[in-house]
């Protein structure tokens, strides 16, 4: 056993993280309030990065540094969370096109979908322009891609 976080784990091209809904996730119903799915989603799109190989410090440090901003998302609840449920994130990157990355994610209960978003995160210069991802961070996400193969 380790006292280190999980980054989640591969199944296939997906990417699930585990998650528990605490009381500070809920409103004063005990639902999760519908802007904590968004930091589920980010958690997601992180650890799956982290688990392919790229890690956000290793590329602030680089000789140009990259960082990614979401440039839309795209989110439609289907059914609440409430207090204490074990929930998964699912996250699918689709896509590197040009700036972009096009990614799928769902919080699921159980296998059964709550919320999904479609996402489109841009890779930036620091000043806020848009670049191309590295070379390395391409090789490092293709093997996941939608239809290119685990």
């Amino acid at each position: 056993m380790t006292d280190l976080p999980t980054a989640g784990r591969f199944d296939g091209q997906d990417h699930l993280l585990p998650v528990r809904v605490y009381y500070e996730d809920t409103d004063f119903t005990g639902l999760v309030y519908h802007a904590n799915y968004v930091r589920y989603f980010e958690r997601g799109r992180s650890d799956f990065l982290r688990l392919a190989g790229v890690g956000h410090v290793e590329l602030l440090e680089q000789d140009e540094p990259l960082a990614f901003v979401v440039a839309e998302m795209n989110i439609k609840y289907a059914k609440p969370a409430r207090i204490d449920d074990a929930l998964v994130v699912r996250t699918r990157y689709e896509a590197i096109k040009g700036p972009r990355l096009m990614i799928r994610q769902t919080v699921e209960r159980a296998g059964e979908v709550l919320c999904r978003a479609d996402v489109t995160a841009v890779c930036i210069h620091l000043d806020g322009r848009p670049r191309r991802p590295t070379k390395r961070l391409v090789e490092l996400v293709t093997p996941w891609l939608a239809g290119e193969g685990a």
